[in-house]
């Protein structure tokens, strides 16, 4: 049984493997597998008899926290005494604090700084902090004296156990990286792969890119860090934030490095590197740097700036926002520092998420919370960079709020650069270049700088915004003299292009609803502005085309939200006011809502009667078939259903036939002629095949399989279920998925997978309640059959739990689920 992880303060202990590469050559690929599992099982062994509790293992390194220090120690000496006479050597580091502990695990710069410890030793070597050291007996220990970490952290006193002699600690010298108030956290994927490109020898320019606050400083600083030991001519820092004369830049280097005469000359052929940090406002003197490069054959230049130098030879790296699990650390190290209390709960991760992971947005937020809760701080970012101000006095002046940083960006643009910066964040959600161009006026080779000053960025053929910097973009497009204008054109564009994939939404969509769901943020803003504007009727036209992307792609409590245009009786007798009608009756009875799904219905009859619209006719009686099915008036929904099928196909319309033909067998089913719905269901699989509809034949399969299951016949059931289910999750159709869950879970609980069944519906619920989709009369029956056998084994509490912890599954892992209970 897994131990707790032990809280208050703490003793981390780390080991590596000295050697590892040589070692796997040494050894070869099994003497060398089954040298590391023997090297596990004795460092269990020993941390296991000493308290220790293992937090994670990557590798060949282990991460274990002890309750004391002696017990870490003791488990240090015993670990490293048991591996003495193999093949493999560790080294080890330990550190004592008081980190966070927290759902997943723990927080602080205690954890990465045993880590950093151990880095720093040799095979054979235990190494321990000074904070530890305090806490054991010191005539066990040999005082190495102060090092400089590769963590940049200020000088530390570190400690040996026993008086054996090692070679010198790998920590830094020959440096002027400066030390950083805070330690350094997450990114290590990305400080390897930059220290990997710094050792390269067909590197000799690295170029770290990003927007300001991504934190490409602190990156380029560790990594340059953790390279020391390739460059004994030193790893030199050069600042250039504060310079402003381009003539300047070579001169600060030199100085640096201490070069008194010319500073080609000083290198000469020294293997040596420099960090320019913060280049991009001194464009003119890259120049002056592949000069430099090409003077000195062994320099390696590592350049942080929000866009390339474009020299020869350039490797540009792009620094992205942390991934979100860093971010959620980060934010909850830097908040501990100023509120020991601070809560660690959901609100911390969307608090990251709004501030798009951005490091300095997040360092400037966690320093709130000496005076906001979570719940406060993540309302009032609604507005960001008011809220982000205020940062350390000791930090430059363009990092102490987003707003300076971000300003910092502009003021280095051209006019149209500026101008086209302001327009593009009419944009929510980002667009593709054919928008930029219609709406926004874009000019390629402008659209191509900003990117390359990373205030936009590019993801296959969208231009996106963070949205910290969009919000300071959004300020220059409200104070342009063509912002309304702007922004009728961004509505009229996004009427265009829902109108133009209307036609394409029914039969095999998902190639349109994928387009649609890249710009429905876009979307909503077109639909914002012609509310705004009182245009009544090109808001009825955008609804009109869009409810079935709502429907397709679960955004149910959405769409009856903005449907209420229709029920407000705008457009009044128009084409687009039919169709929306259409929408508002099936969104409504997606919401159990039946009563508007009935008027809407007959509004949407009597206005195609009224046209002549033979299509329209034969939706409206569908819908109105699906109304009085949901009613359990099943024979007159079976005769709707006939109607519009017979309609359909003199439209030739074979979508809509196949959707009436499936309707007509649940009709079937549902007043008691199984094999007549069998048939038909068949009819609909091999037509739908034929056709390539995938859509219709998943949705036939699970009914096939749902008879079966009711039949009881399970096993017969499952593998229908499973090539249904399947097709829908390829088609992102999420409400289908629901309700295929439940006839697994049907199944399943026949088949006596109680616990399986019952995670099922919990995974159902919870996505039901995120699209806010109600559920169809069939549909309850389904679950309620399922929950009422399991309850014959299962009591009510643990049925409750267990539904609960099936919520926190996504759908493609619910599936996943379901797929392996199958026999």
């Amino acid at each position: 049984m897994t131990r707790e992880l032990p809280a208050g303060t703490v003793t981390f202990l780390f080991t590596d493997v000295e050697g590892s590469t040589r070692l796997l050559h040494a050894l070869g690929a099994d003497a060398y597998a089954d040298a590391l599992a023997s090297h596990r099982r004795l460092l269990r062994d020993a941390f296991d008899r000493h308290g220790g509790v293992e937090v994670d293992t990557q590798g060949d390194a282990f991460f274990v926290a002890f309750p004391t220090a002696p017990g870490a120690l003791a488990a240090a000496r015993e670990a490293t005494e048991a591996l003495s006479t193999g093949p493999i050597r560790v080294r080890i580091g330990l550190h004592t604090g008081t980190p966070l502990l927290t759902d997943e695990g723990y927080v602080g710069a205690d954890v990465h700084r045993a880590a950093r410890i151990a880095a720093g030793g040799h095979g054979g070597q235990i190494l321990i902090s000074a904070a530890t050291a305090a806490l054991l007996d010191p005539d066990e220990l040999r005082d190495l004296g102060a090092h400089r970490l590769k963590d940049l952290s200020a000088p530390e006193r570190i400690y040996q156990l026993g008086a054996d002699a090692h070679p010198p600690l790998k920590t830094l010298h020959q440096t002027n990286l400066p030390v950083p108030a805070t330690a350094f956290l997450g990114r290590e994927s990305e400080v390897a792969d930059v220290a990997r490109l710094l050792t390269r020898d067909d590197v000799r320019l690295l170029t770290l890119t990003g927007p300001g606050g991504t934190g490409k400083t602190r990156l380029a600083l560790q990594a340059a860090a953790s390279v020391a030991d390739s460059y004994p001519g030193g790893v030199w820092w050069v600042p250039l934030a504060a310079l402003r004369d381009p003539a300047l830049v070579l001169e600060s280097a030199a100085k640096a490095i201490g070069a008194a005469d010319d500073l080609a000359d000083h290198i000469g052929d020294k293997r040596l590197l420099l960090l320019f940090d913060n280049f991009e406002h001194l464009s003119p003197a890259a120049a002056d740097l592949g000069e430099l490069a090409a003077k000195c054959p062994n320099l390696t230049l590592l350049v942080t700036s929000r866009e390339p130098l474009h020299l020869a030879g350039e490797h540009e790296f792009g620094v992205d926002p942390l991934e979100p699990a860093a971010a959620v650390e980060l934010f909850l190290t830097r908040a501990m520092a100023v509120n020991r209390e601070i809560q660690t709960n959901g609100e911390v991760a969307r608090i990251c998420e709004r501030l798009d992971h951005l490091p300095l947005a997040i360092e400037l937020a966690a320093a709130r919370v000496k005076i906001l809760s979570t719940g406060a701080l993540l309302q009032r970012l609604e507005r960001r960079l008011p809220v982000l101000a205020g940062g350390s006095r000791d930090a430059p002046e363009r990092q102490r709020t987003l707003r300076a940083t971000i300003e910092w960006s502009h003021e280095l643009l051209s006019s149209d650069e500026q101008r086209l910066f302001g327009r593009l964040a009419v944009f929510r959600g980002g667009c593709t270049l054919e928008a930029a161009e219609e709406v926004a006026d874009a000019d390629l080779d402008t659209l191509q700088s900003l990117v390359d000053k990373s205030l936009v960025r590019v993801r296959g053929d969208r231009f996106w915004m963070l949205e910290t910097i969009r919000e300071f973009a959004l300020e220059r497009l409200d104070a342009a003299d063509d912002a309304d204008a702007l922004r009728d054109r961004h509505a009229r564009h996004f009427l265009s292009l829902a109108e133009a994939a209307e036609p394409h939404l029914r039969g095999n969509p998902k190639a349109w609803t994928d387009r649609l769901e890249a710009d429905l943020d876009n979307l909503r803003a077109a639909q914002d502005r012609f509310a705004e504007r009182g245009d009544e009727l090109e808001e009825i036209r955008l609804v009109a085309a869009l409810w079935r992307l709502w429907m397709l792609r679960g955004h149910f409590a959405e769409g009856e939200r903005r449907l209420e245009v229709v029920r407000r009786g705008a457009a009044a007798g128009t084409r687009a006011r039919a169709s929306a009608l259409c929408g508002l009756t099936a969104i409504s009875m997606a919401r159990n809502a039946t009563a508007v799904a009935t008027t809407a219905a007959n509004e949407a009859l009597d206005l195609y009667t009224q046209f002549g619209d033979r299509w329209g006719i034969a939706n409206s009686t569908f819908l109105l078939g699906h109304v009085a099915a949901e009613a359990g008036e099943f024979a007159r929904g079976r005769d709707l259903f006939i109607e519009a099928l017979a309609a359909f196909r003199a439209e030739e319309d074979s979508h809509y036939t196949l959707l009436a033909l499936r309707n007509q067998a649940w009709m079937e089913y549902e007043l008691g002629n199984q094999p007549g719905a069998t048939a038909l269901h068949e009819e609909v699989v091999e037509l739908a095949r034929a056709a390539g509809n995938p859509r219709m034949e998943a949705s036939s399969l699970g009914a096939l399989a749902e008879y079966r299951i009711l039949d009881g016949r399970p096993n017969e059931g499952l593998p229908l279920l499973v090539r249904s289910t399947r097709m829908f999750l390829e088609l992102a159709e999420r409400i289908e998925v629901t309700i295929n869950l439940r006839r697994f879970a049907l199944a399943l609980v026949n088949l006596h997978q109680t616990d399986t069944a019952i995670r099922l519906l919990g995974a159902a619920d919870a996505a039901d309640e995120e699209m806010g989709a109600g559920r169809a009369a069939w549909v309850r029956d389904l679950e309620e059959a399922a929950v009422a056998m399991a309850a014959r084994g299962m009591d009510e509490a643990t049925l409750a739990r267990v539904r609960d912890e099936g919520r926190r599954l996504t759908l493609a892992d619910a599936f996943e689920l379901a797929v392996s209970s199958v026999p």
